[in-house]
């Protein structure tokens, strides 16, 4: 039996067809079999009308709406293992690098599409007529973005603008059908947390989802709300402290609970979920998230399930320091090396005032700070994409494992590659954050990571969204302060057995409640 990739392959010279192509057929015929068996009724309603849309040539646009357990990426793969296994090609990817190694041959919107890192209205794709890439686009049956409220909708309109360009050459009618008439289909949580815009409102923040955009009237939602996690436990018992949990965590995604002010609530926490403390909350928290822990020693089952999440940066570093500080390995202290780029050193007398000690002193998105201590048996986490096929994405945690002069050690703790070993070199890099009003580079001097990397057994609530943890504690010594921060911290674990929260103000007097933020109206186009 011949199939269309087999034409594919035997007459064109793209690499980016070949690649995605190059899968066992044979093997994903039977996923394909074994997971449509298993899909719940939701799920099959969302596989039938995305096929039917893909088999009758029509194309359409689809957002599958479905908070974390609900099974969003069981679909895609079912999805991907149908069409792949026939020889189509399927285009996964996601708004950020963790959440595209949970997809089955996902890669990052932004690399894949070639969509500009700043885009605005007028925004287009980086996709010549002719290229690679928009006949890989031509020849693709589906396209999946999962993690789509992530994004600005400048993106997802900069590539409806450029698919229904590129599609038009083969068939005129495309350039007045959204993404020139292929099926796509976005996925994803409003109720988490959304597109930052520094120094933005809160009608900023809003106006910026893609359910704001032009794109939105053609779309249809699908939702999924039935909770898969119970299932998999044992006793009923369980499963009802399970789902009760699971509701509890929707509610206050939707804003349900608590005493309502204009998006701002305060919610009482179960007390079987607090944590209580005698003398210091740091300790308390560590205890009860990393119990019974020689840190000395690298083990990686136990830590890739853990972290401890905060609201803010500062107290995510006091608790990381304090876990250094009880790691009995001799440790490294790494400095960078901060300079201003040649090309605006026209700043003149302004030059001057940028001195090191100056630029040391800067602490901006994705970079470490000046100094950093590490040690064997750290627990880390890259700030970068780096190598995808490696899953080495911004977000990916890892253990270091060796440290040398030259090189760093580091051991994948999570994602297909979790356990494989990888060499880091040192790499320059400059930030690009924009509220600074110049460019700087940052060396590692003392020749530490090419790879930018934080310690990571403590990590503030944005960048855990995407991981999935078994055992997860919530120090809120500061209260949350955006649109759907303490739904994904609540919502990393995957059982409350593992799940304590520890609530103090800055004088350490326990409490039982806290703030929940709620931007209501970012639900209203549903």
């Amino acid at each position: 039996m011949s199939f269309p990739g087999d034409q594919y392959l035997q007459t064109s010279q793209n690499r980016l067809i070949h690649d995605e192509l190059r899968f066992d057929r044979r093997s994903l015929s039977e996923e394909h079999d074994n997971h449509l068996n298993d899909l719940n009724s939701e799920q099959r309603h969302v596989y039938d009308t995305v096929m039917n849309a893909v088999h009758s040539n029509k194309g359409g646009v689809f957002f599958v709406y479905g908070y974390g357990g609900t099974g969003k990426t069981f679909v895609w793969k079912t999805l991907s293992a149908s069409l792949r296994s026939k020889g189509e090609i399927v285009l996964n990817v996601a708004s950020s690098g963790i959440a595209s190694l949970l997809l089955p041959g996902g890669r990052i919107a932004h690399s894949s599409f070639a969509i500009p890192f700043n885009p605005n209205e007028e925004s287009t794709c980086n996709i010549k007529q002719g290229s690679p890439l928009a006949e890989l686009i031509e020849k693709s049956k589906l396209i999946i973005w999962d993690e789509a409220p992530m994004m600005h909708k400048s993106c997802f309109e900069a590539l409806d603008k450029s698919m229904r360009d590129i599609m038009r050459f083969v068939n005129s009618s495309s350039l007045h059908l959204p993404f020139g008439g292929k099926t796509v289909v976005f996925g994803g949580d409003f109720r988490q947390i959304l597109l930052i815009i520094p120094r933005g409102s809160r009608q900023d923040i809003v106006l910026t989802t893609i359910n704001s955009s032009y794109i939105w009237r053609h779309c249809t939602v699908l939702r999924l709300t039935k909770n898969m996690r119970p299932q998999t436990l044992g006793s009923d018992e369980e499963c009802a402290k399970t789902k009760q949990f699971s509701d509890w965590i929707a509610n206050i995604g939707d804003g349900k609970i608590g005493e309502q002010n204009d998006g701002y609530a305060t919610i009482d926490i179960p007390d079987d979920l607090l944590l209580k403390y005698c003398d210091d909350p740091i300790t308390s928290i560590v205890e009860s998230t990393f119990p019974s822990l020689d840190i000395s020693i690298c083990i990686t089952a136990y830590f890739q399930q853990r972290a401890i999440l905060a609201p803010t940066f500062d107290v995510v570093q006091s608790i990381n320091e304090y876990i250094i500080s009880i790691n009995h390995y001799e440790g490294r202290l790494y400095l960078s090396s901060d300079t201003t780029c040649h090309s605006d050193k026209s700043f003149g007398l302004l030059h001057d005032v940028h001195t090191p000690e100056y630029l040391n002193g800067i602490k901006c998105s994705g970079v470490p700070n000046h100094e950093l201590n590490l040690k064997v048996g750290t627990l880390v986490m890259l700030l970068r994409n780096i190598d995808h096929s490696l899953g080495l994405c911004n977000g990916t945690r890892l253990i270091v494992t060796r440290l040398e002069n030259h090189v760093l050690e580091g051991q994948i703790l999570s994602g297909s590659n979790a356990g494989h070993k990888v060499l880091i070199p040192r790499m320059s890099l400059t930030p690009s954050d924009p509220r600074l009003l110049f460019k700087f580079e940052i060396k590692q001097y003392h020749l530490i990571v090419q790879y930018h990397l934080i310690v990571s057994y403590a990590i503030i609530i944005n960048k855990s969204q995407g991981q999935s943890l078994s055992h997860v504690g919530l120090f809120l010594k500061n209260l949350v302060f955006s649109h759907g921060q303490l739904y994904v911290a609540v919502s990393r674990v995957t059982n409350p057995k593992g799940f304590k929260i520890l609530i103090c103000d800055g004088k350490t007097n326990q409490k039982n409640s806290t703030t929940n933020v709620v931007f209501k109206e970012v639900f209203q186009n549903f």
